[in-house]
């Protein structure tokens, strides 16, 4: 039962990233930048203690005495995770929702899963999986299984992507949905993205002390109900100040350069839906987190939990490329290449699943 408990949980917030970018899509008027980081205040500074403040007592008491080499390593890898999150937005605006999410975050999903197990092979931790309980049991084996079924299946949806780039220009259909595409601009941004985006893993780990206390102060107030499912909220209020930093500095500099600081008061423009918009999209990006942090607690912060989470919003971002026909022009056998991509990405996640089961 945790583990379809787990399951579930990752299934959710994969659905809350892999849909994030939609609500983006009804903003009008604006410069990428200014919905960008309109978003990313409703993602990093004003849901994350709001969500915390709902389900941690004393969050904020927590943050306050915990030790500076607890805090500012959590930060610092949600500083690096930042730019990952930055250069999300602009891989999925050069290759789209489908391919753009498909390499970003196979990327994060494989550093993400497997550089912290190597880590904890030299520097031990408990409860931590280590590479060499992977390769060495059962269980390990079939989320290593489930993690190459991944793998696979990104590496179609990549291939779908290149081809669907020459069927375009082919066609010169300007008029398709995401004609900002460029293979060359979009894998750049996807590979620094997709490796930088998995150090929101170490930044999960970093301030794991305060995700414990909250845990600890959840089984003091409500003795024999098990684990917290919100004790990474407060952890999260901490990574997520450095994802703001990062963004709010990179945005403002374009909107300097661009001279687009008059969006947010550009009445020329629907103010209103595009701050509701906006709002929707940053408190469905925080949500992937939220529901991580559920899915962890009955899986575990390790390589199987980062991978269902990842391959889940890979598998959603797919599901929303096909619906919003950003491959209505390509041809059969294009389609068919990405719709079997996300047939194996549904495979890794039962692998995985399966995986779990056995531990």
């Amino acid at each position: 039962m945790q583990v379809i408990l787990g399951v579930i949980f990752h299934f959710i917030g994969g659905f809350a990233s892999g849909s994030f970018y939609i609500p983006f899509k009804k903003v009008k008027g604006w410069a990428w930048e200014s919905y960008w980081i309109t978003g990313g205040i409703f993602s990093w500074l004003i849901v994350p203690p709001l969500a915390a403040y709902f389900t941690i007592p004393g969050f904020g008491e927590i943050i306050r005495h915990t030790q500076g080499t607890i805090i500012w390593p959590t930060y610092l890898f949600g500083v690096l995770w930042g730019i990952g999150g930055l250069t999300y937005g602009l891989g999925v605006r050069f290759l789209g929702v489908s391919l753009g999410s498909s390499v970003i975050l196979g990327l994060c999903s494989i550093f993400g899963a497997l550089l912290p197990s190597v880590y904890y092979d030299f520097y031990p931790k408990s409860g931590k999986d280590t590479f060499s309980q992977l390769i060495s049991t059962a269980w390990g084996q079939w989320v290593i299984a489930g993690l190459l079924v991944c793998i696979l299946g990104i590496v179609l949806c990549g291939k779908a992507g290149w081809r669907r780039e020459k069927e375009l220009v082919k066609e010169q259909d300007d008029s398709a949905p995401g004609n900002e595409f460029s293979i060359g601009k979009g894998l750049l941004v996807a590979i620094i993205s997709g490796i930088l985006s998995a150090c929101f893993a170490f930044g999960i780990d970093a301030g794991k002390d305060m995700a414990h206390e909250a845990d600890s102060l959840w089984k003091t107030m409500h003795p024999g109900q098990g684990g917290f499912l919100f004790q990474n909220n407060v952890t999260y209020v901490v990574l997520l100040w450095g994802g703001l930093t990062t963004n709010l500095i990179w945005c403002l500099i374009l909107n300097a350069r661009n001279k687009t600081f008059s969006d947010y008061r550009n009445k020329s423009t629907p103010l209103l839906s595009n701050y509701i918009f906006c709002a929707l999209a940053g408190t469905s990006w925080f949500l992937q987190f939220f529901f991580y942090g559920m899915g962890e607690s009955k899986l575990g912060n390790g390589a199987s939990s980062w991978i269902l989470h990842m391959a889940f919003i890979i598998l959603v971002a797919n599901i929303w490329g096909l619906v919003l026909k950003e491959w209505k022009a390509v041809s059969r056998p294009t389609l068919f290449m990405i719709l079997s991509g996300i047939v194996l990405i549904i495979t890794s996640i039962v692998v995985v699943g399966y995986g779990n089961s056995i531990k």
